[in-house]
């Protein structure tokens, strides 16, 4: 893992053009795969390499009060616009395709793409002679929002592509790399994600807003989709403080209004939409436990962020998530809502194990995963394939 691995000395590159694709658009954190891109191609600027990221047009997923400035340039990254045609199924592949399109085109030493679907494409670049590196962040076929459509046979198709095309792969977690060596025979490069270390931010907004303190509420941030598992969470809180679900609905309308379902007649559980900025920072920095129910992740950012403000974290028991939380946090039986009922309450009856695992999470997951490891990791893998005839 990368905690094991010794910190090396800056080393001497050669300067390198890199284009990043397979995102929305930075710097808008629309999901993990945002803040992943935004964090390399930023530290990899910094180093001297020319960063190049490919944005889609058309409007952030949480709805146009979201939009950010369309830039050209944003922490010395070239920004990219690519045409997208913006509606439902056709935003991601349209936009992958331009990408792909305009990285084979360009003048560019690595082309690094991010997830399955945009890997369809990743062909292209390697026609035109580009080194193409793939990151893989979670096996997306498998996502309920998927299921028996077009969008999972894609994404799957994507993996096939990408499995057969890209130079080398990246994979977030160890499930993942033996998935790839048992259905493609491929060796892939674990590198997981990083986290910053934030500043703790006191409780005004969210007061204001929601009327929160500190230590008042569980917290849940996340996108609105059924494999994040927010139902299992809705059904077991029973609890005097306040349950907060934090997050924008991307394509899973239906699934929002089966949470608020769940949760009607109940004035404790707030949902406030996709939260970002200052607002996110309170609502991370002042929760009693965060929970995380997912029934499937990649590498879950989310989890990763709560852990650096030093929460106390509730996940269920799948690997992508114990793996992160080590013997730092607490988990239960994926799915099993008795068994998270039963571990809230705990938790919750007890204080002092709370304060316990929080004193020692932030230091425990910074020094785990730290994106100045990440970069460098990530950047002698590009020599490595720049190199390889």
């Amino acid at each position: 893992g990368l905690a094991d691995a010794p910190l090396q000395q800056t080393k001497e590159w050669s300067i390198m053009r890199i284009a990043m694709l397979g995102h929305k658009r930075i710097p808008s954190h629309e999901g993990g795969i945002e803040v992943v891109v935004e964090e390399l191609a930023a530290r990899m600027v910094e180093k001297g390499h020319q960063v190049t990221c490919f944005n889609r047009t058309g409007q952030h997923v949480s709805g146009k009060e979201y939009e950010v400035q369309k830039l050209d340039e944003y922490r010395g990254i070239r920004i990219h616009h690519v045409p997208t045609l913006d509606k439902k199924g056709l935003a991601a592949v349209t936009s992958s395709f331009f990408a792909s399109l305009a990285a084979a085109l360009g003048p560019y030493d690595v082309v690094h793409v991010h997830a399955e679907g945009p890997a369809a494409f990743c062909w292209l670049p390697r026609l035109f002679g580009k080194r193409v590196v793939l990151t893989v962040h979670g096996l997306d076929w498998a996502r309920d929002k998927w299921k028996g459509s077009f969008g999972s046979w894609y994404i799957h198709f994507g993996e096939k592509v990408g499995a057969r095309f890209a130079h080398e792969i990246i994979v977030l977690n160890h499930s993942t790399q033996t998935y790839f060596r048992d259905i493609y025979h491929r060796e892939t490069h674990y590198i997981p994600n990083g986290v910053n270390r934030p500043a703790y931010a006191p409780p005004e907004l969210i007061r204001k807003r929601f009327g929160l303190e500190y230590g008042s509420y569980l917290l849940f941030l996340g996108r609105l989709v059924p494999e994040k598992g927010c139902h299992h969470l809705c059904e077991a809180f029973k609890t005097d403080k306040k349950l907060v679900i934090a997050g924008g609905v991307s394509d899973s309308g239906d699934y929002i209004n089966t949470l608020k379902a769940l949760a009607a007649g109940d004035d404790r559980i707030l949902f406030t939409d996709f939260v970002d900025g200052a607002l996110r920072d309170e609502l991370y920095s002042n929760a009693y436990l965060f929970v995380l129910p997912s029934d499937l992740e990649g590498m879950p950012l989310s989890l990763l962020e709560a852990m650096s403000y030093g929460n106390c974290c509730v996940t269920s028991d799948i690997p992508e998530c114990t793996e992160v939380c080590g013997d730092h946090g607490f988990a239960f039986q994926k799915g099993n809502t008795a068994d998270l009922k039963r571990l809230l309450e705990q938790l919750l009856s007890q204080p002092d194990m709370v304060k316990c695992c929080k004193a020692t999470t932030a230091d425990y997951i910074l020094q785990k995963y730290n994106w100045g490891q990440v970069t460098e990791r990530t950047l002698e893998l590009y020599e490595q394939v720049k190199s390889a005839k």
